[in-house]
């Protein structure tokens, strides 16, 4: 194919041109720029390595590892982010895109594992948790190498969170879009477009010819935005590895450690009443407040003074959010209860039970300055989703050999610190016994809202990343 010959790849309801050596987007022609005109393609140039990056601080690239960084196929990795990104993989709903990826393994070469998983026996599991009630999916694990001697896993998650309001979203969610450089859609930075990335870079070393006498996976689990079953289901398959990369959205920082986070539901008695009565109820929206202001004042306590240096500078390392809140069943009755729901932020190496008590007893405490809840307690249960923190020694040969490789690509020294939000990794090193970082392009702040993007040339980098990394870190040979 000529340089400048170009085909289309449909992609239902945008399309992705592709050319030789270049990748773009192409709008519907009733999607429009900001000043209402037709938003016109702009070809991405996969970016080529240049001299300067054969001798950055990281080790100067070797040959093998040259030729797998310029063999990343950013076409490639844009075309199957599409058809991803089509498919609405919430909760319950991944088989599809379990199914697209496993479809892509196999076209790279991998030897990949596809099962159904079984949640009646998951659910028996000690580490198991989940915010939905989950019935069924699969999990998917690609694998290239003889597998001698290390291996590593390069891991991301295919669940994405609701679209929510579809109208507060500039382009729709699920349709692969882009504006400038960025590109927009459900899943694009959380963490589908990492994902493609990895699979990506395992297509790159087959095209380069570089086998490992070691192994290297890619697993794409279910389940991570609501307590991780798909990853413990994982491991439980025994796939698990001596190092492993989760390609979450850091910010190319490598993170070492991982915050956890504890769903809980607070429910605080109320007296019902009609509302022309009021003062013969007991309003729970009034008795809530002091407890509020107390859990306030809780998480102010717990992010004084952080002393832990990769979560130094933080605003709120260990944040504690009561995100969802209801009372009473009719407008002019007092309600008989208020009930809310939460996450609550731990530190790594933090107590778990010991972390609870202290919520309990803040809610306890506040309660004790109320006649009313003192003979009519507060309840605290813990539900849903519980994220425990995990930390891997910053000193382990998958933090240097992926620090080495972000060196010699990027050009510049990556920063180490601490993710404040929960993740797989807590199950890979709690459970998994594998050192685990996280790592990967984007802002997490884009996630979880409406018209979420990332740049699409560093998902380029990160495949070249990964690339380099699973060489440096598995014996590669081509």
């Amino acid at each position: 194919m000529s340089e400048d010959a170009w085909f289309v790849l449909p992609v239902h309801p945008a399309r992705l041109l592709l050319r030789a050596g270049t990748v773009a987007i192409a709008q519907r022609p009733d999607e429009t720029t900001e000043n209402g005109s037709p938003e016109e393609a702009v070809a991405w140039h996969t970016p080529r390595m240049d001299a300067r990056e054969e001798t950055m601080a990281g080790g100067a690239l070797t040959r093998e590892e040259r030729r797998a960084a310029e063999a990343v196929d950013g076409e490639r990795l844009f075309a199957v982010l599409a058809d991803l990104i089509a498919i609405e993989s919430v909760a319950n709903r991944e088989t599809p895109g379990q199914e697209r990826v496993a479809e892509e393994m196999g076209a790279i070469g991998l030897e990949t594992d596809v099962w159904e998983i079984d949640f009646e026996r998951l659910r028996r599991h000690p580490a198991y948790t989940a915010d939905v009630d989950r019935h069924e999916g699969l999990g998917v694990v690609g694998s290239i190498g003889r597998g001698e001697g290390r291996t590593l896993i390069l891991n991301g998650h295919i669940d994405v969170v609701p679209a929510g309001e579809v109208e507060r979203w500039t382009h729709p969610p699920f349709t692969l879009n882009r504006r400038g450089g960025r590109l927009f859609g459900r899943g694009v930075v959380d963490m589908k477009g990492q994902l493609c990335s990895a699979l990506a870079a395992a297509r790159a070393l087959r095209d380069a010819g570089i086998e490992p006498e070691d192994a290297l996976q890619v697993q794409s689990v279910i389940g991570e935005e609501d307590g991780g079953s798909g990853m413990l289901a994982t491991i439980e398959r025994g796939h698990t590895g001596d190092g492993a990369i989760v390609v979450e959205p850091t910010g190319f920082v490598i993170a070492p450690a991982q915050a956890g986070a504890l769903s809980f539901r607070l429910t605080v008695p109320g007296l019902a009443a009609h509302g022309a009565m009021r003062e013969e109820g007991v309003d729970p929206v009034e008795k809530f407040i002091p407890i509020f202001r107390r859990l306030r004042a809780l998480e102010a306590e717990r992010n004084r003074d952080v002393a832990d240096p990769l979560f130094r500078g933080e605003a709120l390392p260990y944040a504690l959010t009561m995100g969802r809140l209801r009372a009473g069943i009719w407008p002019s009755t007092v309600a008989e209860s208020l009930v809310v729901e939460g996450r609550y932020g731990v530190a790594p190496g933090e107590d778990l039970a010991g972390a609870r008590r202290k919520l309990e007893d803040a809610v306890a405490e506040a309660a004790s300055g109320d006649a009313w809840l003192r003979d009519h307690p507060p309840a605290v249960e813990w539900v849903g989703a519980q994220f425990a923190a995990a930390r891997t020694d910053a000193r382990d040969p998958v933090v240097g050999a992926l620090a080495g490789a972000a060196r010699s690509i990027g050009g510049t020294e990556p920063r180490v610190g601490g993710v404040r939000y929960g993740a797989d990794m807590r199950l890979l090193v709690n459970h998994g016994h594998v050192p685990t970082v996280l790592f990967g392009p984007g802002d997490v702040r884009e996630a979880h809202r409406p018209d979420e993007s990332v740049h699409a040339t560093d998902l380029v980098e990160l495949a070249r990343i990964l690339a380099v990394t699973a060489i440096r870190f598995c014996r590669m040979h081509g």
